[in-house]
């Protein structure tokens, strides 16, 4: 049985496809991001995105599928993977992934497309507990990247441009329909849009602290998801901590926080395969 392979790990969300190669060594417990591919699906067939995406890596790699791939997972809509070995639930693969970007984390809240989740995990990357959002996309990464086009950014800008407010207002709106209108109302006001941006990253922010109490979270805390890489919205979350006073919290954020998933799914296939390699050698035993 091979020390060291390569698994691969797809995280099919409603916008992105994230594709991501690790090299998995069971001896040492090392685990290596090899390669990694983000495409947006626009109206495309979520099921070439996907295949675009694995091709793309194993091209750049000089990798094949049957070959040299000892595992692929999926992990979100993972019908749109054809070519899988195996799928793993969008919490379990995300909790993992955080460990990953920050082995001490003790909670990972997964910032997604259509909900926020709240994830108490082991050293492992095991769920022991979670709390998430209702599916309200006012408070989704999705939300953001409707408000940025609306208001002419690239999602890759907010971020920072969130940083520039100087008199933020939060949007009022429970649900994405109201909360757009009040955007809207408050671009006719005039508003600078860094002080738009921050309100909505607050309002976010708000949900994501309340998630933190009610699970009784503890420190350090990864944000991983496409929102855990704005550093305008892990300011929002640490200024909105402090504000609460309840629990002083730790937040780490990553740059391929995107990719948590994908990794996370990509590291329990690693797993997974050891452990169907162990059974099958105990039968021929």
């Amino acid at each position: 049985m091979k020390n060291t392979i390569y698994t691969m790990g797809v995280d099919v969300g409603g916008s992105y496809v994230k594709a991501v190669l690790m090299e998995y060594n069971q001896l040492t417990g090392d685990h290596k991001l090899v390669d990694k591919q983000t495409e947006k699906i626009r109206k495309r067939n979520p099921k070439d995105v996907v295949v675009d995406a694995v091709d793309m890596i194993l091209g750049r790699n000089n990798l094949t599928y049957d070959k040299d791939i000892a595992y692929l997972a999926s992990t979100g809509e993972g019908e749109m993977v054809e070519k899988k070995t195996g799928h793993f639930y969008s919490m379990t693969s995300h909790a993992r992934g955080g460990i990953y970007f920050a082995p001490n984390a003790k909670t990972v809240v997964d910032m997604g497309g259509l909900y926020v989740r709240a994830i108490k995990v082991d050293e492992r990357g095991k769920v022991i507990d979670y709390k998430m959002t209702g599916q309200c996309a006012s408070g989704s990464g999705q939300f953001i990247e409707n408000i940025s086009r609306y208001l002419g950014l690239a999602i890759e800008e907010v971020g920072e441009i969130s940083l520039k407010a100087d008199n933020p207002e939060v949007p009022s709106g429970i649900c994405a329909v109201l909360a757009e209108t009040d955007v809207i109302n408050l671009v006719s006001k005039g508003l600078s849009t860094p002080n738009i941006v921050k309100g909505i990253n607050i309002s976010i922010a708000q949900r994501v602290v309340k998630l933190l109490g009610s699970l009784n979270a503890e420190s350090p805390i990864a944000l991983v998801g496409g929102m855990g890489m704005n550093v305008g919205m892990l300011q929002a979350i640490e200024e909105q901590a402090m504000e609460n006073k309840k629990k002083a919290f730790e937040f780490v954020s990553h740059p391929d926080a995107i990719y948590s998933g994908a990794i996370g799914a990509a590291l329990w296939g690693g797993f997974r395969y050891y452990k169907l390699k162990e059974k099958e050698a105990a039968v021929v035993a």
